[in-house]
């Protein structure tokens, strides 16, 4: 494991950059937490994983350009959590290699960015946020490494799939994908993520800043995490997650139907669980208009009272 010079974002907030390994793979590892000594026993831990399309730091520490705050790491390390995020395998500036970069292969990059993240922080569980095949991969190592989660928070996950336009019309590809390891992920790729279900329901400026940082790492991406949700589903079976699950979908997201979703969330292992549905919200409720809705139901369930059994 490396680790860069820390860079302060003023006098509240400190962002460090790690390198993590997965055997040869190196992953680019993101940190920003409160600049003030940690208290005693640490800091609470979020980590974040990415979906499909685009890596770590446009997701989820993005700057929009007159358009108010939109990078979770900010708003969840105000809140008091130590936040971190990775890029998987053949994303943003993590290694480039010949693997398509499944689901399996992003839950085993969970695991090697974490033993990091237990080194830098002294936790030993972790909150876990994953959207869209990020919420896949995150699932899948929770089904994994249960001891290591303390709460998991699926948004815009994918169980079978049934009544999806979007993977139906992905689907239309599928031998494409299965004979190539890398797909377009152009400008109007990205810009297609906030037509395809309700435009509107982001900001018109959001699209073009996150290609002006994503672009930069070329415009291909890796097919695994597509080929598994079009041909491999279901990827988790909920009755393997046996930890607390707060699963949160948009009102119009086109890849998951409520009644797929909510099959998922009544087979859950668990019994400490929430079923959060945003209105006009598609599918990316990071970058949604909406999306202090989102950090209210994440930060109300990281909080949440403890119970007693019975």
């Amino acid at each position: 494991m490396t680790k860069t010079d820390s860079t302060p974002t003023g006098s509240e907030l400190q962002k460090q950059t790690f390198t993590a390994k997965k055997g040869d793979v190196e992953l680019a590892l993101y940190r920003t937490a409160p600049s003030a000594p940690a208290p005693a026993g640490g800091r609470p831990v979020l980590f974040l994983v990415h979906g499909s399309s685009i890596s770590a730091l446009p997701t989820y520490d993005l700057q929009v350009p007159d358009a108010g705050e939109y990078s979770v790491m900010n708003v969840f390390a105000g809140y008091g959590y130590d936040v971190w995020a990775v890029d998987c395998e053949n994303y943003g500036r993590s290694s480039r290699t010949s693997g398509t970069s499944d689901i399996s292969s992003g839950a085993d990059d969970i695991a090697a960015a974490l033993d990091v993240v237990a080194g830098e922080t002294g936790a030993k569980t972790y909150s876990i946020f994953g959207e869209s095949s990020g919420a896949l991969r995150a699932a899948l190592f929770a089904s994994r490494h249960p001891e290591r989660v303390a709460n998991l928070i699926l948004s815009a996950y994918t169980y079978t799939g049934e009544g999806s336009p979007t993977l139906a019309k992905r689907a239309q590809d599928l031998e494409f994908y299965r004979s190539h390891a890398r797909r377009t992920r152009d400008r109007k790729m990205i810009d297609s993520i906030f037509t395809r279900d309700k435009a509107g329901t982001s900001h018109p400026a959001v699209p073009a800043a996150i290609a002006a940082v994503e672009l930069a790492f070329g415009e291909e991406v890796p097919t695994g995490t597509y080929i598994d949700m079009i041909a491999n589903l279901p990827i988790v079976e909920p009755k393997d997650l046996c930890v607390p699950v707060l699963m949160v979908t948009g009102e119009y997201d086109g890849i998951s139907t409520e009644g797929d979703l909510l099959s998922f969330y009544r087979g859950l292992g668990s019994s400490d669980k929430q079923f959060v549905i945003f209105p006009a919200t598609a599918h990316s409720v990071v970058w949604g208009k909406n999306r202090r809705l989102f950090w209210y139901a994440m930060r109300a369930f990281l909080e949440r009272p403890t119970w007693e059994t019975v």
